[in-house]
């Protein structure tokens, strides 16, 4: 029977090979040959057709009463499928949607070439350009000296895996279009005797446009975190290459779970904020601009199946995970870490007692005064203090994804609707 794996061996020695992220090659780990993933394709090409079909024939094969009771109840739970490993013969028991991975008995990677037959088939792949050593790298400096994070957790944290995963993304294309009204004010304060007086010329601004977007990223796992995908953002797509199974050789990788139509509400939400921020933005030459109505629709193109390489480090400390994520492109990486509370809080303290003395006893305010800017002041630096250590957030808009010169401005009116003035006497003191 034939396998529904496929391991890729070099050629010269049939040592396992994988694919370099240094070097953009395929690269033997006994005899260091390198090969073009494009001859290794070539070369796997007849195997791997005979492995997707092995895996669509046990995929369809009817089993008998006793076949399903054992792989259910034994080992085969919900969504998983079992392989052979034709390098040693063990049996690698995965996840449904599992496309790439290594044998945990002899190490060789391994291709499913039967999840990328027909609609599963990927348009599109990114490949590492960085590897482990630069995600490890990467984590440390994401430590760095940030004042809030326990130093236990430096001295105690050791990483409990890091793995390299091709994530599967839909990639949108499409275009805005935005109607947008707003009450515009521009104000202008002068002194006038013992009056302080405030004029307002109040306008009602229009303002239409369109704008096109290339390839907006969602990530189509429901494996993945989707702020922790978006916050590694953005990936360069120059580096966009046509699909070959032969970029996943050493590491792992899936195919999607979440159907296009799935996470299209996701991109379109964030087409629809860049196109409210481009048309507020070009408002100009007033003090204050409030939006009072939006009409702004989405025009769907076509969606791309890619997939994109990140790099995962997990770790637990204090019976809690965490999560870091690292674009194995750009080498962005993000990932929230743990907060000293109780620094936190003494800093806190420290910072209002600091600005509540000097408003008083330096600046001469009186102290409900003082008490007020000492709250303002010390709420801002709690804000500031806890941030320090989160880095992963919910993306809103699509600006990295506008097509150069996408956005056209159609429509502008500024109309002057009134004059307002207001008058208030100055305590000069005198009296």
């Amino acid at each position: 029977m034939a396998d529904q794996i496929t391991n890729y061996k070099c050629p010269a020695c049939s040592g396992p090979l994988h694919f370099a992220a240094k070097s953009g090659q395929m690269e033997c780990e006994f005899c260091g040959s390198t090969y073009s993933v494009e001859e290794i394709e070539a070369h796997y090409a007849e195997e791997d057709a005979k492995a997707a079909q092995a895996k669509a024939e046990a995929d369809h094969k009817p089993a008998s009463d006793n076949e399903w009771a054992v792989s259910d109840e034994m080992w085969n739970g919900e969504g998983m499928k079992s392989y052979s490993c034709p390098s040693c013969g063990a049996t690698l028991v995965c996840d449904d949607n599992l496309a790439a991975s290594s044998c945990p008995y002899c190490g060789n990677p391994t291709v499913v070439p039967g999840q990328f037959t027909d609609m599963l088939k990927p348009d599109y792949v990114i490949p590492f350009k960085l590897e482990k050593d630069d995600a490890l790298k990467a984590l440390k400096k994401h430590y760095g000296n940030k004042y809030l994070l326990p130093q236990a957790f430096k001295n105690a944290n050791h990483l409990d895996e890091i793995k390299g995963v091709y994530v599967p993304f839909w990639l949108y294309d499409g275009k805005a279009y935005g109607d947008c009204e707003y009450e515009a004010v521009k104000s202008e304060t002068k002194r006038q005797g013992d009056e302080q007086v405030t004029t307002k010329e109040i306008y009602h601004v229009e303002r239409k446009g369109t704008l096109e977007f290339s390839k907006i990223p969602a990530d189509a796992s429901t494996k993945m975190d989707d702020n922790l995908m978006e916050s590694i953002e953005p990936y360069k797509y120059e580096d966009l290459k046509p699909f070959s199974k032969a970029y996943l050789t050493g590491y792992m990788a899936d195919k999607y779970d979440v159907e296009a139509k799935d996470d299209a509400p996701r991109v379109i939400s964030r087409a629809k904020e860049s196109t409210r921020n481009a048309l507020y933005n070009d408002v100009k030459g007033y003090t204050n601009v409030t939006p009072k109505t939006e009409n702004i629709r989405v025009e769907q193109g076509k969606a791309y199946y890619a997939m994109l390489p990140v790099w995962l480090l997990t770790t637990r400390w204090n019976g809690n995970n965490y999560t870091f994520a690292m674009n194995g492109q750009t080498g962005k990486l993000v990932g929230d870490l743990p907060t000293n509370k109780p620094k936190m809080w003494m800093t806190i303290a420290a910072i209002f007692a600091v600005v509540m003395l000097a408003t008083m006893f330096i600046a001469g305010w009186s102290a409900s005064g003082g008490l007020v800017a000492a709250i303002v002041v010390a709420g801002i630096a709690g804000v500031i203090l806890y941030n320090s250590t989160k880095s992963v957030a919910h993306v809103t808009a699509a600006n990295n994804y506008i097509k150069q010169d996408g956005v056209n401005i159609t429509h502008r009116k500024d109309s002057f609707l009134r004059k307002e003035e207001s008058r208030q006497k100055i305590n000069t003191g005198n009296n």
